[in-house]
C-alpha cells in the first residue's frame, strides 16, 4: 500500500515556492486546454452554420498544393510538405472521432490536407514525366527532324515549327521550336514531314530578372529542350501527309481564306475567331488591345466558346420545335444541349484545343448538362468541377495568368450574381422595356467593373501593369464581338459556299476595325495603363486569399475577405522600384530614379524584349535613356562609372559595356574605388569592390538581379527557382590566364569622392 508520504498529492516536501509554480503551471495548462476547446467549438459552430459549398474549397486546396510545389525548393521539402499534410489529416481523423464533438471540423481538416497533398504530388509527377532537360549549350549546325507542330505567324513574317530530333552529342530524343522566315519556309513542312535545315538553337531562356516571365518553366512542361531560328531554307526530305490531320488542314485553310477576305489586323482577328490562328495580328494592334483591357477577346476562351454554344442551343431549340413528331417524343432541351455540345467540341478542336479553350469548353459543357437536367447552370460547384478537370491534366496552369484570370473572372461573375442584392435588382417586375434594358445595361457595367477589379492584382503580379478603362471598353467590345462580329464571320463562311460571302466579310471587317479603333482610342487616354514595380508573392497571396474568401463564403462573414485585400492594397501603395536591375548575362542594366520617369540603361537593346523587361519590372512607362546621355556618368568605350545618392550615402558603380580587354592596372584601381561592379565578362579575382562584384562568374549562378541600395536587399532569379528541373545554373568554363591581360582603359571614379569606405 502507498504510504501518505509517497503520494505527492497528499504530502509534498517541496518548498512552497516550487509548489506554487507547479500549481500555476497546472492552471496554465488547464487554461490553454480550455481555450483550445473553446476555439475548436467556435470553428465547429461556424462551419455548421455557414451553409457553404465544399467543392470550391477543395479545388482551392488542390490548387494551393500545386502552387506550393513551385515555391518550395527541392524534393525533401516537397516530401516534407506531403508528409506533414497526410499527418495532419490522420491526426484529425484519429483525434476527432466520427461520433465526436467536431464532425465538420474533422472532415474539413482531413479533406483539405489530403487534397492539398494530392495537388503537390500530381504536379511533381507531371514535372518528372513530361519535363525535357534543356540543351546544355547553344548549338549551330545542320539538323534532321520530324515536324510535330506548325504555326503560321504572317504578322511576324515567319512560321513557327516544333521539331522532334536527336541531340547531336548524346543521341537522346528532344523537341525544339524553330522560327522560320517566310522566305525560308517550305510548303510541305507540315506535321509528320521529315525536314533538314541549318539552325541555331539555344536553351529556353530563364527569367531575365526576378519576377519576369519564366519561359524555361513553360518550355519544361511543353517538353521543349531548345528554341531557335532557321539559318537556311527548310528542305523537305519526306512528306506523306500522314501526320497532318484533317483538322489541322481545315484550320490552316480557314485561316488563310479569312485573311484573304479581310485584310490587315482585322483579318487576323477574324482568323483568330474562326480558327484560333492569332499570327495575323500586328504587334501595335495587339499592344493596343492589351492596354485597353480587350486582349482577352483575341484568345479563344469562355466568351467565344459560350457564344458559339449558346447560339447553337438557341437555333436548335427553335428548329427542333418546328418538328411536331420530335417535340412529342423527346425533351427538346436535352436534344439542344447535345447539339450545342457537339458544336462546342468541334469549335474547340478547330481553334487549336489550347488549354484556355479546353477549359472554357468544359465549363460550357457543364452548364449545358445543368440545363439539360434542370439544375442551376451557373454555380461555384460547376466552376470547381471545371477547375479540377483542368488541374488534373494541366497542373502547371495554376501558376500561369491564363488559368488565374479566367477562373477569377468566372468566380467573380458567379459570386456577384449569387448575391442577394443582385437577385433583388434583377428580379422580374412590371416595368417599361427601356427601363428593363437600362437595368440590364447597368448590371453589365457592374459586372465589368467587378471583373476588372478581380483581374487587376493578377495583371499587376504577372505583367506589372493594369488597364484602368477596361470595364468601359468591354461594355462596348463584348456585345460587338458576340452579337455582330462572330455572327457575321459565321454567315460569311456559310455564304462563301455559294460565292455570296463578300458583303458579310465587308461588314465583319468594319466591325473589327471599329473594335480596333476603340482599343487604340482607349489605350491612348491619359492614365489608361497603370505601371507598378514587381509585386511580391506575399502581396499577391493577400489579394488571392481575400478574393476567395469574399467570393466563396455566404452572408456577412464574406466581408472579412476585405481585410487581407486592404493589406494587399497597402503593400501595393508601399512598392518602390529597385535602384538597379541587372540581366542574367550582365549586358543590360537599368537604373531608376536618375532621369525622372525615364529608365537609364547601360546600352541600347537589339530587341524590345530586354527594354520591356527592364521598364516593366521598374514600373515605368517604357521610355529609356542611355547612360552616356546622363551628366552624372563618365563613360569610355569599355566601362561607365556612376555615382548614386541612395539611402543617405553615395554609391559608386562601375559597369562594363565593351568587349575589348582592359588594362589590369586601371581595372583593379577602378574596382578598388567602386562599391558595385557589374560586367558581362569574367573579371579577375583581384578585382575586389567594396560591396558586390556582379560579373559572369556570379551571374551565371544567380541569374538576373535587382538591387535596392537603400535597404541593401539583393534579389536573384536563382532564389526563386530551387532545384526544379527547368533551372540549371550555367557551367563556368575554366579561367584562362589571358583573362588577366588586355588593353584599353576603364574610367576610374573620382578618388576624392570615394575616400570613405562603404557603410
Amino acid at each position: 500500500m502507498m504510504q501518505p508520504a509517497d503520494n505527492p498529492a497528499i504530502a509534498d516536501d517541496s518548498p512552497p515556492s516550487v509548489r506554487a509554480r507547479r500549481a500555476a503551471l497546472q492552471h496554465f495548462l488547464w487554461r490553454v486546454a480550455q481555450r483550445l476547446s473553446s476555439g475548436l467549438a467556435g470553428c465547429e459552430r461556424f462551419l455548421a452554420g455557414a451553409g457553404f459549398e465544399r467543392a470550391p474549397w477543395l479545388a482551392v486546396a488542390f490548387a494551393a498544393g500545386i502552387g506550393v510545389w513551385f515555391i518550395l525548393a527541392n524534393r525533401w521539402q516537397w516530401l516534407a510538405l506531403m508528409a506533414a499534410l497526410v499527418a495532419l489529416a490522420v491526426s484529425a481523423l484519429s483525434a476527432m472521432r466520427e461520433d465526436g464533438r467536431y464532425p465538420y471540423l474533422r472532415q474539413a481538416i482531413a479533406s483539405l490536407a489530403l487534397v492539398a497533398a494530392a495537388g503537390c504530388g500530381l504536379v511533381w509527377a507531371k514535372s518528372s514525366l513530361v519535363g525535357m532537360k534543356a540543351l546544355p549549350e547553344p548549338f549551330v549546325g545542320q539538323i534532321s527532324a520530324t515536324v510535330v507542330g506548325r504555326e503560321e505567324q504572317p504578322a511576324e513574317g515567319r512560321v513557327r515549327l516544333v521539331l522532334a530530333m536527336r541531340e547531336e552529342a548524346t543521341g537522346r530524343p528532344v523537341r525544339v521550336r524553330v522560327n522560320v522566315a517566310l522566305d525560308k519556309d517550305a510548303p510541305g513542312a507540315v506535321e509528320g514531314a521529315q525536314v533538314r535545315l541549318k539552325a541555331r538553337l539555344v536553351p529556353p531562356a530563364a527569367p531575365m530578372l526576378p519576377g519576369s516571365y519564366d519561359f524555361a518553366r513553360t518550355a519544361w512542361f511543353e517538353g521543349l529542350a531548345a528554341t531557335g531560328s532557321a539559318l537556311s531554307r527548310v528542305e523537305v526530305v519526306k512528306s506523306d501527309g500522314a501526320g497532318d490531320s484533317a483538322i489541322r488542314r481545315l484550320q490552316r485553310a480557314i485561316s488563310s481564306h479569312v485573311r484573304e477576305a479581310v485584310p490587315g489586323s482585322a483579318g487576323g482577328i477574324a482568323a483568330a475567331f474562326a480558327s484560333g490562328d492569332r499570327g495575323g495580328i500586328a504587334k501595335a494592334d495587339e499592344d493596343a488591345m492589351r492596354d485597353s483591357g480587350l486582349t482577352h477577346l483575341l484568345s479563344i476562351s469562355g466568351l467565344h466558346v459560350s457564344a458559339v454554344i449558346a447560339a447553337t442551343w438557341f437555333l436548335a431549340m427553335r428548329l427542333f420545335g418546328l418538328w411536331p413528331w420530335l417535340v412529342l417524343r423527346f425533351r427538346l432541351p436535352l436534344l439542344a444541349a447535345a447539339s450545342a455540345a457537339l458544336v462546342g467540341i468541334g469549335y474547340t478542336l478547330l481553334t487549336g484545343a489550347e488549354v484556355p479553350t479546353i477549359r472554357s469548353c468544359l465549363g460550357a459543357l457543364l452548364v449545358l448538362a445543368a440545363l439539360a437536367i434542370g439544375r442551376e447552370p451557373l454555380s461555384l460547384r460547376m466552376v470547381a468541377v471545371a477547375a479540377f478537370i483542368v488541374m488534373l491534366f494541366w497542373p502547371e496552369a495554376v501558376v500561369g495568368p491564363s488559368f488565374q484570370m479566367s477562373f477569377a473572372a468566372v468566380i467573380a461573375i458567379v459570386a456577384l450574381h449569387g448575391a442577394a442584392p443582385v437577385h433583388a435588382f434583377l428580379a422580374p417586375r412590371e416595368e417599361p422595356w427601356w427601363q428593363h434594358g437600362m437595368r440590364r445595361l447597368a448590371m453589365l457595367l457592374l459586372t465589368g467593373v467587378v471583373i476588372e477589379f478581380a483581374l487587376m492584382p493578377i495583371g499587376l503580379f504577372h505583367f506589372h501593369r493594369a488597364g484602368v478603362y477596361g470595364a468601359a471598353a468591354n461594355v462596348i467590345a463584348i456585345p460587338l464581338t458576340t452579337f455582330v462580329s462572330m455572327p457575321l464571320i459565321a454567315l460569311a463562311l456559310l455564304f462563301d459556299a455559294v460565292g455570296a460571302g463578300g458583303p458579310f466579310w465587308w461588314l465583319a471587317g468594319k466591325s473589327l476595325e471599329l473594335m480596333l479603333a476603340l482599343a487604340h482610342w482607349v489605350a491612348a487616354r491619359p492614365g489608361a495603363v497603370t505601371h507598378l514595380p514587381a509585386m511580391g508573392a506575399g502581396g499577391f497571396a493577400l489579394f488571392v486569399a481575400g478574393g476567395l474568401w469574399l467570393a466563396l463564403w455566404r452572408g456577412r462573414v464574406r466581408f472579412a475577405g476585405l481585410l487581407p485585400i486592404a493589406f494587399g492594397v497597402g503593400a501595393l501603395a508601399m512598392l518602390s522600384p529597385p535602384d538597379l536591375l541587372v540581366s542574367g548575362d550582365g549586358r543590360h542594366v537599368g537604373i531608376t530614379r536618375l532621369a525622372g520617369d525615364e529608365l537609364v540603361v547601360l546600352r541600347d537593346a537589339r530587341s524590345d524584349y530586354a527594354r520591356d523587361n527592364l521598364t516593366e519590372l521598374a514600373g515605368m512607362n517604357g521610355r529609356v535613356r542611355r547612360i552616356d546621355e546622363v551628366p552624372q556618368a563618365r563613360c569610355s568605350s569599355e566601362f561607365c562609372a556612376l555615382e548614386l545618392e541612395r539611402g543617405g550615402r553615395t554609391w559608386h558603380l562601375l559597369m562594363a559595356r565593351g568587349t575589348e580587354w582592359v588594362s589590369m592596372r586601371d581595372l583593379l584601381a577602378a574596382c578598388e574605388l567602386s562599391d558595385i561592379v557589374i560586367a558581362d565578362r569574367w573579371l579577375p579575382r583581384a578585382c575586389k569592390p567594396r560591396v558586390l562584384k556582379a560579373d559572369r562568374s556570379l551571374l551565371d549562378q544567380t541569374g538576373g538581379l535587382t538591387i535596392d541600395l537603400g535597404s541593401g536587399r539583393v534579389r536573384s532569379v536563382a532564389e526563386g527557382q530551387g532545384e526544379h528541373g527547368w533551372w540549371a545554373p550555367a557551367v563556368r568554363p575554366p579561367r584562362s590566364p589571358d583573362t588577366e591581360k588586355g588593353a584599353g582603359k576603364a574610367p576610374a571614379p573620382n578618388p576624392s569622392a570615394t575616400a570613405s569606405k562603404a557603410q
